[in-house]
């Protein structure tokens, strides 16, 4: 039986037609207003230029306005908070994204976590992680969110499956296993200190790669039957795992590009749909 190919791509294209006619909705009760997705951009790295204009892109195929902010590398700790205290206090700003990573010179947690929480649709907070841990209203973390999605849609079963995460970023391992975690599996979080790694992803019947260097995870080290689930990516296409060794012996598997990446981009898109949806109740 060939391995099930978690098609991110095409889910991804599911959801935002989907919610293209709840933002039509929510623009008709508001007497035109869309609603608006902040991206903040510090700095000129030109990848987190390419995600900004793509999340931008994503907000237009869906129907929020996506306002841009940018500010120059030399952009003092003091000054951020002070565009994010601005854009907290909008009231027509439904989502606030601060793209990672910023300057050196920026306490990029205090930055954070001044997104107030019903705006935090990346899931960056502390108090987002939290109640997202403790299973409370939030907005999880926006790639550990569209693997979860992934996951269900294809029926791909949790409870009581062993999950190995390689990798404990706070935007991406820990949330993802916590995550996992909530929907009852098993899960092992490796990190640059576990010892005997290739035996513990050995046993995983899920393997999360999230370690974020290029195909660090071996195809000799996935058993076979394994759900394969590649949350890197890296220039040539490639991803965390060497995914060529197990296509052939896995159940199931994200590609490289078109896997988990889409999902990213389509689980901020609902958040923010799902926060303007909120805020017009609350009117």
């Amino acid at each position: 039986m060939s391995a099930t190919v978690l098609d991110g791509k095409a889910l991804s294209l599911a959801i935002e037609r989907d919610l293209a006619q709840r933002t039509a909705a929510l623009r008709e009760r508001s007497g035109g207003q869309p609603a608006i997705l902040a991206t903040i951009l510090v700095g000129d790295d030109p990848a987190s230029a390419t995600y900004v204009k793509m999340k931008g892109n994503a907000c237009l195929r869906v129907g929020l306005e996506s306002r841009k902010v940018e500010l120059g590398r030399e952009t003092s700790t003091a000054e951020l908070l002070a565009v994010i205290d601005g854009l907290n206090a909008d009231p027509y700003v439904r989502g606030i994204l601060l793209q990672h990573p910023v300057p050196a010179q920026i306490d990029e947690r205090q930055c954070f976590d001044r997104i107030a929480l019903e705006k935090d649709v990346d899931g960056v907070t502390t108090a987002g992680f939290g109640r997202m841990a403790m299973q409370e209203p939030a907005y999880g973390s926006a790639t550990p969110a569209g693997i979860m999605r992934l996951l269900k849609h294809y029926q791909i079963g949790l409870a009581g499956r062993h999950a190995v995460v390689v990798g404990r970023s706070p935007i991406l391992g820990k949330p993802i296993a916590m995550m996992l975690l909530n929907a009852n599996a098993t899960v092992t979080l490796c990190h640059s200190h576990t010892q005997d790694l290739a035996a513990l992803v050995g046993l995983a019947d899920i393997v999360v790669g999230a370690v974020g260097k290029p195909q660090f995870i071996k195809s000799s080290w996935i058993k076979p039957g394994a759900v394969v689930v590649d949350a890197g990516y890296h220039p040539g296409g490639i991803g965390d795992i060497e995914l060529a060794g197990v296509i052939e012996t896995c159940k199931a598997y994200t590609p490289v590009p078109g896997g988990v990446g889409p999902m990213t981009i389509a689980s901020l898109m609902t958040h923010t749909v799902e926060a303007a949806e909120r805020a017009a109740q609350n009117t």
